[in-house]
C-alpha cells in the first residue's frame, strides 16, 4: 500500500465505464420507451402502459446517475484537494472517502467522520433513489399483469 493509498479517489476505469454505459443506455432506452408508449397507445393494455414507463424510468434514472458520475469524471485531483480543504478545516483531513452508492465524494477527517465535498448535485442521489424505487416497482407491476387484459 502507498502512502497516497487514503487520498484515493473513484475508480478512473469504473467511471468511464458507468458513463459509457450510461450515454449509450440513456437514449435507448428512451427510444424504446417511447416506442412501446405507441404500442399502448394502439393495444390499450394496461401492462403495456406499465411496461412503457417503467422503461422510461429506467432510462431516467440511468440518466440521473450518468449525469452525477460525469461530475467525478471532471473532478480531478487538484479540485478533490481543494474541495476536502473548504469543507474540513485546515490540519484534519486524513483521507477520502469515495462512493458510488450513494454517489458521492467525501473527506474523512481525524475524528474518523466523512464530511460531503459537494461535487455531485445534491439531486442526483435524492432523485436517483426514487427513480430506482419507482422502476423497480412499475417492473414488478408489468411482470404480474396478465397479457391478454384489454382495457
Amino acid at each position: 500500500m502507498s502512502g497516497d493509498a487514503p487520498y484515493e479517489g473513484h475508480n478512473a476505469v469504473v467511471v468511464l465505464l458507468l458513463i459509457l454505459l450510461g450515454v449509450v443506455a440513456t437514449p435507448w432506452l428512451t427510444v424504446r420507451g417511447i416506442r412501446l408508449l405507441v404500442r399502448a397507445r394502439t393495444t390499450g393494455t394496461r401492462r403495456a402502459w406499465l411496461g412503457a414507463a417503467a422503461v422510461l424510468t429506467w432510462a431516467a434514472l440511468i440518466g440521473v446517475y450518468t449525469w452525477g458520475v460525469l461530475h467525478l469524471f471532471f473532478f480531478d485531483d487538484t479540485e478533490q484537494s481543494r474541495a476536502c480543504n473548504k469543507a474540513v478545516p485546515t490540519g484534519q483531513l486524513t483521507g477520502y472517502d469515495p462512493s458510488f452508492i450513494p454517489l458521492r465524494f467525501g473527506c474523512r477527517t481525524s475524528d474518523g467522520a466523512t464530511v460531503d465535498a459537494s461535487v455531485i448535485p445534491s439531486y442526483v442521489n435524492p432523485a436517483s433513489a426514487v427513480l430506482a424505487v419507482c422502476a423497480v416497482t412499475l417492473t414488478g407491476f408489468t411482470r404480474v399483469q396478465p397479457k391478454e387484459e384489454q382495457k
